[in-house]
């Protein structure tokens, strides 16, 4: 798995102060950044992540090449309204030669490991038997596994990936993604440190866990309990 960074909003820590000074001030949008220093801007973030008042968030973007990941952890992230995805498609790439993703419990239990693999194995030469009998790469992929790797581009706004850091931090999130959202967090926290200053699992971030039942129990922090 790799994360890379490839795009911003230019100075997005500025761009979120400036769009909330607005909401505060008399100030027309040729104004909003005039006299407007780091330590101003710091405030306002900090203000606003105190508040709550996280729609000035949503004007800051980030842009993330992401490579290596399973399709089943693809399939997840859309789940994430509020971004916009470009994937690697199996209806133009061939995929006669597809690498995948062994979850840990399976990659630990050998005799399990070895049926895993067999049957991945025996997926790729039926796909590859297609191809050779003329079976389009559209209807072909519908034997291809949820494991099996993928590349995609995804674009979130500050907002947006708050809420993901919040839910795919947490232990209670499948293992991959959970990996993918901590890579991802560390790239934006180059970036912007100040907007992200706050992200992460709600247990940590908040001191709070939503999972109610199913609290993982590891996280030593106050956990308030909600009726199912």
């Amino acid at each position: 798995m790799e994360v890379t960074l490839l795009n911003y909003t230019p100075e997005p820590e500025k761009t979120v102060a400036a769009a909330a000074r607005l909401c505060y001030s008399p100030l027309t949008g040729k104004e909003l950044l005039e006299n407007f220093d780091t330590h101003q801007i710091q405030g306002f973030i900090e203000r606003l992540s105190d508040q709550g008042h996280y729609s000035p968030f949503e004007h800051a973007s980030f842009t993330f090449a992401i490579d290596g990941v399973s399709r089943a952890l693809s399939h997840q992230l859309v789940r994430h309204r509020i971004a916009s995805f470009s994937q690697k498609s199996q209806r133009y790439v061939e995929e006669d030669n597809f690498a995948y993703v062994t979850p840990s419990s399976i990659a630990n239990n050998p005799k399990q490991k070895k049926v895993f693999d067999q049957l991945m194995k025996e997926i790729l030469k039926q796909y590859s038997a297609f191809l050779c009998e003329g079976i389009a790469m559209e209807d072909a992929r519908y034997i291809l596994p949820n494991a099996m790797l993928t590349n995609l581009v995804m674009t979130m706004n500050a907002r947006s990936l708050l809420n993901f850091f919040r839910l795919r931090c947490c232990k209670r999130a499948q293992e991959e993604i959970r990996q993918l959202a901590y890579l991802m967090l560390a790239e934006v926290k180059k970036i912007a440190p100040a907007l992200f200053a706050k992200a992460g699992p709600s247990c940590i971030v908040e001191g709070i866990c939503y999972e109610g039942k199913m609290y993982c129990g590891q996280v030593k922090v106050p956990v308030k309990k909600y009726s199912q």
